[in-house]
C-alpha cells in the first residue's frame, strides 16, 4: 500500500456553514430551476404549436391543391364527353342507313350517360354560384335526354329532313350552353382556388405573427430570468466576499490567538521548569544535607534508624531525579545555553533510554544564533514525533535530520513503526505541530501509512545566518 501524504492545509473554518447562507443558496437554486423551467415550457410550447398549425396548414394546402385539380378534371372530363355526345349525334341524324360504322341510339343514350356521370363527379362545393352553375348544367343534361327521347321517335323518312333543323336549333345551342357554364364552372374554380390560397396566407401570416410573439416573450423572459439572477448572483457574490473577508480576520485573529497560547505555553514551561529546578530542587538538595547530618547523629549501632534514614534518603534522591527530569522535559537549559543541535540530542539520548527505541540525530549547517521561536519550535516538532513514533507506532529505530540551506532550515524525523493514515488519525499532537510550523511561516508534511512506518518534513523559513557548527553523533 502506497504511503499517505497528508500536508497541513487547514480550512479558513471549521464551523458549520450559516444556515441563512444555505437557506439562500437553496432559494437561488429553486428560482432558476423554476424559472428555467418556465422558459423551456414555454419554448417547447411554441414549437409545439408551430408544428401543428404548420401541420394544419400543409393539409388544407393539400384538400385546397387536390380540390382544384379534381374540379378541373371532372370539367375536362365533362367538355370532352360533350363534345364526343355532339359528334356522335351529329352522326346519328345524318346517317342515311344504320350500318355498324355508325352509332347506334345505345351508343349515344351511353355518351349522354357519360356526360350525366362526369357532371356528377364534380366535387361538391360550398359557393352557391357554383351550385347553381352545376344545376344548370344538370338541367342542360336532362333536355338534352328528352330531346333524345324525342328524335327516338322519328320516322326514318323524315329523320335526315328534320335533323338538320335539330341540329341547328337545338343541339348546336345546348353545346354552347354546356361549355358555356363549363366555362363559368373553371372561372368559379380559380375564384374558389384564389380564395382558398388567400385565407392560407391569411393563416399563415397569423402563425408567423404568434411565432414571433412567443420569440419576443421568449426572449424578455430570458433576459429578465438573466437580470434577476446576475443582481441575485452579485448580491450572493458579494455576501460571500464578505463573509470571507470576516473569516480571513478571524483565521489571523485565531492565528494570532493560537501564537500568543503558543508562547504563554512556553513562558509557562519555562517558568515551571525554573521553580522545579530553583525552590522544589533547592529544597529537596536541602533535605538531603539534613538527612546527610541526621545520619552523623544516629548511633551506628542503631541499625533500624539507620534503615529508616537510608530509605528516606533514597526517596530523597529519587524525588530530586523526577524534579530534574520534569524541569528538563518541560525546558531543556541546554536549549538557551548550549543551542539546538545539543538540546536534540540530549532529548534522543533521554528518548533512547526511556524506551526501546534507538534514536540518530544527524545535522547540517545549522548555525547558533537561531531565534528563540525558532529554536523552540524545531525542538518541540522533533520531541513530538519521537514521543508519538515511541508511544504509538512501536518503532525501534528513529532518525532526526536537522539541515540548514539558504533561507531555510529541513527537518526531517523517520521512524520504522506500524504507521498509520494521516487523513484520519490527527491528534491534537499534530494539530500542534502543524501550527507552530505555520506560525512561522513553514510547511508541514506527514507521509505515512499501516505498517511503512512515517515520516515528518517541516521547511521552515530562516535567514542566513553564519558561523556555522557541524554536529553528528
Amino acid at each position: 500500500m502506497p504511503a499517505v501524504t497528508k500536508e497541513s492545509s487547514p480550512p479558513l473554518s471549521d464551523s458549520a456553514p450559516d444556515p441563512q447562507f444555505t437557506q439562500r443558496a437553496r432559494k437561488l437554486r429553486g428560482l432558476l430551476l423554476v424559472s428555467f423551467g418556465c422558459l423551456l415550457a414555454l419554448l417547447i410550447g411554441a414549437g409545439l404549436d408551430a408544428l401543428r398549425s404548420l401541420r394544419e396548414l400543409d393539409g388544407v394546402e393539400h384538400d385546397v391543391a387536390s380540390g382544384f385539380a379534381a374540379r378541373n378534371q371532372a370539367l375536362s372530363t365533362i367538355i370532352v364527353s360533350v363534345h364526343l355526345y355532339d359528334d356522335q349525334m351529329r352522326r346519328y341524324l345524318l346517317q342515311d342507313e344504320p350500318s355498324g360504322k355508325n352509332p347506334t341510339a345505345e351508343d349515344i343514350a351511353r355518351k349522354i350517360a357519360e356526360v350525366r356521370s362526369a357532371l356528377h363527379s364534380f366535387p361538391a362545393a360550398d359557393d352557391s354560384a357554383v351550385q347553381t352553375l352545376l344545376e344548370r348544367m344538370r338541367q342542360q343534361i336532362l333536355d338534352q335526354e328528352n330531346s333524345f327521347a324525342d328524335v327516338q321517335t322519328w320516322e326514318p323518312q323524315s329523320r335526315r329532313k328534320r335533323a338538320h333543323d335539330f341540329i341547328g336549333d337545338t343541339l348546336v345551342p345546348w353545346r354552347a350552353q354546356v361549355l358555356e357554364i363549363s366555362q363559368q364552372l373553371s372561372t368559379a374554380n380559380s375564384k374558389m382556388l384564389s380564395e382558398q390560397n388567400r385565407l392560407l396566407a391569411a393563416r399563415f401570416q397569423s402563425l408567423e405573427f404568434r411565432l414571433g410573439w412567443l420569440i419576443v416573450l421568449a426572449l424578455l423572459a430570458g433576459v429578465l430570468i438573466s437580470v434577476v439572477c446576475g443582481w441575485y448572483i452579485l448580491r450572493l457574490e458579494r455576501q460571500g466576499r464578505l463573509r470571507y473577508q470576516a473569516l480571513a480576520r478571524s483565521r489571523v485573529e485565531l492565528e494570532g490567538l493560537s501564537a500568543r497560547l503558543v508562547a504563554v505555553q512556553e513562558q509557562e514551561r519555562r517558568s515551571i521548569s525554573r521553580e522545579l529546578h530553583d525552590e522544589v530542587g533547592q529544597s529537596l538538595g536541602a533535605l538531603l544535607v539534613e538527612i546527610g547530618q541526621l545520619g552523623k547523629l544516629v548511633p551506628g549501632d542503631d541499625r533500624v534508624a539507620q534503615a529508616q534514614l537510608t530509605h528516606i534518603k533514597s526517596v530523597a534522591e529519587n524525588a530530586v531525579k523526577s524534579v530534574r527530569d520534569i524541569a528538563l522535559l518541560l525546558r531543556p537549559p541546554m536549549l538557551d545555553d548550549l543551542g539546538l543541535v545539543p538540546a536534540l540530542e540530549w532529548q534522543a539520548r533521554e528518548i533512547s533510554r526511556r524506551s526501546d527505541m534507538e534514536v540518530e540525530v544527524h545535522s547540517e549547517r545549522v548555525s547558533e544564533d537561531l531565534s528563540d521561536e525558532l529554536k523552540v519550535c524545531i525542538y518541540r516538532l522533533v520531541q513530538e514525533a519521537l514521543n508519538n513514533a515511541a508511544s504509538h507506532s512501536s518503532a525501534k529505530n528513529a532518525k532526526v535530520t536537522v539541515a540548514q540551506r539558504a533561507g531555510s532550515i529541513h527537518v526531517e524525523i523517520t521512524d520504522n513503526g506500524s504507521g498509520f493514515d494521516p487523513g484520519h488519525s490527527r491528534g491534537m499532537g499534530i494539530l500542534g505541530m502543524e501550527e507552530r510550523v505555520r506560525y512561522l511561516g513553514g510547511r508541514l508534511a506527514i507521509a505515512s501509512a499501516p505498517g511503512k512506518g512515517a515520516t515528518v518534513t517541516a521547511e521552515i523559513p530562516v535567514q542566513p545566518l553564519p558561523s556555522p557548527v557541524e554536529s553528528r553523533s
